[in-house]
This record gives structure tokens, sequence and C-alpha cells, in this order.
């Protein structure tokens, strides 16, 4: 079964025998992918909504791991029970991503591992996980398409972060690379045309915009 660039990368950064759910898996097919893998990894797939969780189903059991993928309808965190290490939520908006954690404390206090690929917002992603309990363990750039996408590793820790950490993610300014610089002469670009188009009494707006355009200038030319 075919699987997409974004996907195939958040299953491989797995840890072997890991228990993981899958919030909002879609059509299973990163569930699929995991318990493939010859790592002894649980996959329980969920979904609030019936179309994809029947979908989910079908695929499963194309793949003849019925007995092996476990299939929970829910919303966002509902579907955690205590035996689950690892919880990966890919392919939400980034405030999407910390309102379903935000009224789930108990679950962030009990789980080890979130694999976060957000489609926007990653600094306020970053930030939510930080300041409750977790670290940035390791950072992936990934091309799917015309897009690139971020994933992020969260660990139960503790550590500070300053601003640019923030910014750009404390493993990616370690990394950089050239997906790296691609995906920040984007962010460049785009910050540049919004200035562009601001009226002009947004004075705070536009300052704030070309102090992160200096930001980034600095790193990608580093």
């Amino acid at each position: 079964m075919k699987i997409n660039n974004r996907l195939k990368t958040i299953g491989d950064l797995v840890e072997k025998d890991s228990i993981c759910l899958d919030v909002g898996c879609d059509h299973a097919l990163l569930d699929i992918y995991l318990v493939k893998q010859n790592k002894n990894i649980k996959a329980i797939a969920s979904d609030i909504a019936t179309g994809p969780i029947e979908t989910a189903k079908n695929n499963i059991k194309r793949e003849k791991l019925e007995n092996i993928i476990e299939v929970r309808q829910g919303d966002g965190l509902n579907t955690y029970t205590n035996d689950i290490n690892t919880v990966i939520i890919s392919g939400m908006g980034g405030r999407n991503i910390i309102g379903i954690c935000k009224y789930k404390k108990d679950v962030l206090k009990k789980v080890n591992t979130f694999i976060i690929s957000p489609n926007n917002y990653q600094e306020d992603v970053k930030k939510y996980f930080t300041k409750n309990g977790f670290y940035i363990e390791n950072e992936e750039f990934v091309r799917d398409n015309r897009f690139i996408y971020q994933i992020i590793i969260f660990k139960k820790g503790k550590r500070k972060y300053t601003r640019k950490d923030y910014f750009f993610g404390p493993v990616f300014l370690i990394k950089k690379g050239p997906l790296f610089r691609e995906y920040y002469e984007r962010e460049k670009k785009s910050r540049e045309i919004l200035i562009s188009l601001l009226p002009k009494n947004y004075r705070y707006k536009k300052y704030k915009l070309k102090k992160e355009i200096q930001m980034i200038q600095n790193e990608i030319e580093d």
C-alpha cells in the first residue's frame, strides 16, 4: 500500500516496541506502515469521523491486519488508554493540535512521546508542549510534493529554549541543511509580501516582521 513521504518519515521515526495512538488516522496508512516495519510496534488508529474510520477498517482488512491494528472512533485524545506510550498527530493545524491536547492534561502527564507534524503554527506547538512537561528531542523536514513539512518529536522532560529556538526549532538550528534553507527562504518571502500589503499604520507588525526577516537571513546565510 502506497504511503506518502510525510507519513513514511513519521513512521520511520517511531521507536521499536512502541504502542502508538494515531490521532486523526484518516485512511490508517501510517498504522499499516508501522506494523509492517518489524519493529514490534502496536498501532491504534483513531478518528472522530465515521467516513475515515470505515476507510481505515477497509484498508486494514485488505492488508489482513485486523488482528493487529485496533480502530477506535472518538474525539482527539478521548481514545487514549494507559497502555499507550506514543501519540502521533499529523496533518492538522497547529492550534487545532493544541486544542486537542489542552483539555486532556491528564494524558500529557502519562505519555512519554508525542510525534507532531502540524500544518502551521509550529512555533505555538513547540511552546505549548515544552511548557507542559516536554522537550524537543528531534526535528525533521520532509518534502511531500511541493510542500515542506516539519515533524517534531517531543519527549517527557524539561529544557530551556530561547526565542530563536522556538522560531526555528533547536534541533533544526543544529542540523540546518537544504530543506531548512528552502523552508525559511519561503518564510522570508511570505513576510516580505505581507509587509508590502500591510497598511501604513501597522507599524509594530511591520517592525516584528522585519526583525523575523533579519533573523531568518542570518541563519540561512550562516
